[in-house]
């Protein structure tokens, strides 16, 4: 099922949007969810990541389409936007939060199906697996492919990735049981890592971009089983 969310403080506009997204939505067969939002604070409070499409007027009475795209992309880098306007100056500064696209006002039908097969058909091209997780700012989406190992500090687990690290609010029990099934292994008490990524063993450590990270005695085995089933691609 594709998740659209509709920004538009304009009623008419968004009833048409919801319209044409349910005709489409028919014609092609498809499931879609659309979640409505009347104004771009709306739907940057409390933000979750759980949108595939966001279509959002630039031009709204709290917080304009704009500022709410910045705040949206400092969380979430892979979310298709598209903004609605009458205004195609506006859009072309949709380039600075990486818009896929704009829909001109007045919409019309054919056009905005021709856009939204665009959004889509990127979706499904699409292989990465992302999870969602809590920050100080709100939350972040990650890429799991991308994850090398999860760090326990205090209480909160460090995500370190290729691109640097994410600091979450969360324990590594708490992530055990939900990351094993992305081929993540519980290797010691402070350590889960992405077995993809393991590139061996040095002693009791594997090694994994370059880093040691220790595998605890009792875990050894069973880490063994794991780490020879992933490099023989089972």
């Amino acid at each position: 099922m594709i998740h659209i969310a509709v920004v538009e403080d304009e009623k008419l506009f968004a009833e048409q949007i919801l319209n044409f997204i349910r005709k489409y939505e028919k014609e092609n067969n498809r499931q879609i969810k659309v979640t409505a939002y009347s104004d771009g604070e709306d739907i940057v409070e409390d933000y979750k990541g759980e949108y595939d499409i966001i279509l959002m007027d630039i031009q709204m009475r709290f917080m304009d389409g704009m500022t709410a795209a910045e705040k949206i992309r400092s969380l979430d880098d892979e979310v298709i936007i598209m903004f609605i306007t009458n205004m195609i100056q506006y859009a072309v500064r949709g380039y600075e939060v990486d818009a896929m696209d704009y829909v001109v006002k007045p919409v019309e039908y054919f056009s905005f199906s021709q856009k939204l097969d665009k959004a889509i058909a990127r979706i499904r091209k699409k292989k990465e697996i992302y999870i969602t997780v809590p920050t100080e700012n709100g939350v972040k989406k990650l890429d799991i492919s991308r994850v090398f190992y999860i760090e326990s500090q205090g209480h909160n687990a460090i995500f370190r990735m290729d691109c640097g690290e994410i600091t979450a609010r969360a324990s590594l029990k708490e992530l055990e049981g939900s990351m094993k099934e992305y081929g993540f292994f519980r290797c010691a008490k402070g350590f889960l890592v992405n077995m993809k990524l393991v590139d061996g063993m040095a002693g009791s450590d594997c090694i994994i971009n370059g880093n040691k990270i220790p595998v605890s005695r009792t875990k050894k085995k069973e880490f063994m089983d794991c780490l020879i089933r992933y490099m023989n691609g089972e």
